[in-house]
């Protein structure tokens, strides 16, 4: 009889194998910071990504918590340099490592995170592993090449959505996507399955940003939360290329200068940059656009050579993420 697990299932048992992770208290400033960013939470989507895709053609997902263990502990290292790139005080809630510690700590313990993502590749079986290592170094890569667009496009006077795709698909796509493949290579997965499941969480990854830059400026109507960030910083975020690209002359003045002004509050500026994306239709883009990806993403997982019962787990999860609300 097969076993399908749930999402919860499945969080309960990556949060349990996390919590036996063993690692030296000395030096206590080495190793203390990644204890702390590990407990630190978060939504913990690509080590559950990894063992969906390997449940979806096999039941013992104790095979894949080792490569688990190694996208999570990555995914995590990358956001303490990232912290450190973005001046970022605050992470999930709390002081970031860099902020807590300082760069030179985060920076270090960052790179020592690295090493233990490799460290527990070493738990993949032998017969898989050349094939993991391949998939992991290119996710890897890629996240490096989509946070140096990222930082590029902050110097850029004008960026198209095409390029803005380009970089979400890179930063944050390619680690969600990454993650399926490993997971279903490890579980024996043919060539043609693993790259369908590829295509599909890259178009999960791109509605995931989509839906974190409408919330940075909309969450307040959804959750309460403080709001207005990217507008603040002036971010070239999917919503602001999207206004930009349908704004007038005088529109993309506002658009471009409004963050920069001394001469209004904080919430001002918020809410007449959001005034001009109500009025040019991009929250509704915005939707319009998530609801496309998700679909595609779903559909694909219908062309997958399984069961449509092991489908199904993965696929409430991708549509579960169009309706998150942070």
């Amino acid at each position: 009889m097969a076993k399908i697990y749930t999402n919860a299932e499945l969080t309960s048992l990556f949060e349990r194998h996390l919590a036996q992770l063993q690692l030296p208290d000395d030096p206590a400033m080495l190793y203390a910071p990644i204890r702390y960013a590990l407990a630190e939470g978060g939504k913990r989507m690509r080590p559950i990504l990894t063992l969906m895709a390997y449940n979806m053609f096999a039941d013992d997902v104790q095979q894949a918590m080792p490569a688990a263990m190694a996208v999570e502990i990555f995914h995590n290292f990358t956001l303490l340099h990232d912290d450190i790139m973005d001046n970022a005080e605050w992470r999930r809630g709390r002081k970031s490592v860099y902020a807590k510690w300082g760069a030179n700590v985060a920076i270090l313990s960052g790179d020592a995170m690295l090493i233990e993502a490799y460290r527990h590749l070493q738990g993949v079986p032998a017969d898989r592993l050349p094939q993991v290592l391949e998939y992991f170094g290119t996710m890897a890569a890629q996240v490096c090449e989509g946070q140096q667009y990222d930082m590029d496009f902050e110097t850029r006077n004008k960026v198209s959505v095409t390029d803005y795709t380009t970089m979400i698909e890179l930063k944050t796509a390619a680690l969600l996507s990454g993650s399926v493949c490993i997971g279903a290579t490890i579980a024996g997965a043919s060539e043609e399955d693993v790259q369908k499941l590829y295509r599909a969480t890259t178009e999960v990854g791109l509605a995931f940003q989509l839906q974190d830059d409408l919330l940075d400026s909309y969450g307040d109507e959804r959750l309460g939360k403080k709001i207005g960030g990217d507008i603040l910083e002036g971010k070239k975020t999917y919503l602001m290329i999207t206004a930009m690209s349908r704004a007038t002359d005088e529109q993309r003045e506002i658009l471009r200068t409004t963050h920069l002004r001394n001469d209004i509050s904080d919430e001002e500026k918020i809410a007449c940059i959001k005034q001009l994306y109500d009025t040019l239709g991009v929250p509704a883009m915005t939707e319009q656009q998530i609801a496309v990806r998700i679909a595609r993403a779903t559909a694909v997982l219908d062309t997958l050579d399984i069961p449509t019962e092991r489908t199904l787990v993965l696929k409430s999860y991708f549509e579960g993420l169009a309706g998150r609300n942070k």
